[in-house]
């Protein structure tokens, strides 16, 4: 088994039996800044701060490739909903600081088997950094 990394205890990996892999995975940043107003001139902008970091990515969950679709969305959604935040690994790379807390995410279901039950599906995952320190619950 290839085991290309994970999010908390949501396992990347690809063998003869499962296929999960994260796709179209976005990092980004972004800087604050405020801007002061002068009399008659030009404004000024002042540097205040680094908002966290961000994470996307879409994640391939099929009972096709050896995945319980439902069973691993649930894992998703404890995470969400529980404000947990997990390190994410991929390779030999931690992502971030710290950890991540998921802060969205959105399951397109696109097969069906003749019980209703979900064969395949693509969860689009959104994750915010989450540095030691911060105030949680």
């Amino acid at each position: 088994m290839g085991k290309i990394g994970c999010l908390g205890d949501i396992v990347f990996q690809v063998s003869d039996q499962v296929v999960e892999t994260l796709d179209n995975m976005v990092w980004s940043g972004s800087a604050r800044y405020s801007v002061h107003q002068r009399h008659l001139t030009h404004a000024l902008t002042e540097f205040t701060g680094v908002d966290p970091d961000k994470i996307t990515f879409d994640i391939t969950l099929s009972a096709y490739l050896g995945v319980d679709p439902i069973g691993e969305a649930v894992k998703i959604w404890s995470c969400e909903r529980n404000g947990l935040p997990v390190p994410l690994t991929i390779g030999e790379k931690a992502y971030g600081k710290y950890r991540w807390n998921i802060t969205k995410h959105e399951m397109k279901m696109k097969y069906f088997d003749r019980e209703g039950n979900v064969t395949h599906a693509v969860v689009s995952v959104s994750l915010q950094e989450y540095l030691r320190g911060s105030i949680r619950r």
